[in-house]
């Protein structure tokens, strides 16, 4: 009868073939794979990982000043998955992507419309929206527009006869509105029922009554604003 062979000893382990999940070094490797792999899945799926929904807006646009000639931009952080089509309007009506008005899109995620060659004319209120299968959501602020105060068209130099109305009219700009008045050979106009000045949005009228000799001149109109000033000048000879 043949004697069982002697139990084998289990064979110690090599060095390096274990790991000890207390050790330090082992924590701190587990710790930088697990940052890695989160890395790795916002920036190549993070789509995936976004909640599908409406829009939202998680910055909203702010009212901004456009300089005349220059360029102005309106923008805006969103939410939105998946990707939103965005539509920008002025005072109701919508504008499109172009020369005058740019359509951006900055990553991640901001939405912005460039206005160019500002001018008085664009100042108002402008409205994003942004719209995806599951919904939609507004936003609006407006541009203020700034402009040196400036006689687009002065008056005409004018001849009249006695006893007739005359007007010597302007046309004038300025945002904010400019202060407006009339001079005589260099001598501010006193206002009565007989010689006055009006002053409309974009027009300066001043109107003699029953004309006289007298009223004959050199006569001015200025206008001033916090941005500049400028003035026109003409000839009235009554006869």
């Amino acid at each position: 009868m043949s004697k069982a062979a002697p139990a084998k000893k289990p064979a110690a382990p090599h060095p390096g073939s274990t790991l000890d999940i207390n050790d330090p070094q082992v924590q701190s490797a587990a710790i930088r794979i697990q940052a890695s792999y989160r890395g790795h899945r916002r920036g190549g799926h993070g789509k995936e990982l976004k909640e599908k929904g409406p829009p939202r807006v998680l910055q909203p646009l702010q009212d901004v000043v456009l300089i005349e000639g220059s360029a102005a931009k309106l923008s805006c952080r969103i939410s939105a998955f998946p990707d939103p089509f965005v539509r920008w309007s002025k005072d109701g009506k919508e504008l499109r992507d172009g020369h005058k008005y740019g359509y951006v899109f900055e990553d991640p995620d901001v939405v912005a419309l460039v206005v160019r060659d500002g001018e008085v004319a664009d100042l108002g209120q402008y409205s994003i929206n942004v719209s995806n299968p599951f919904g939609e959501c507004l936003d609006s602020a407006r541009i203020l527009v700034e402009v040196p105060a400036k006689i687009k068209k002065g008056p005409d130099n004018t001849k009249a006869r006695k006893g007739t109305t005359v007007t010597l009219s302007a046309e004038i700009l300025g945002e904010p509105p400019p202060d407006v008045g009339w001079t005589k050979d260099g001598l501010d106009i006193e206002e009565d029922d007989r010689v006055y000045y009006e002053i409309g949005n974009t027009t300066t009228t001043l109107t003699i009554r029953r004309a006289t000799a007298e009223d004959s001149g050199k006569y001015e109109v200025y206008v001033e604003n916090s941005l500049g000033m400028d003035q026109s000048f003409a000839r009235l000879d009554v006869a």
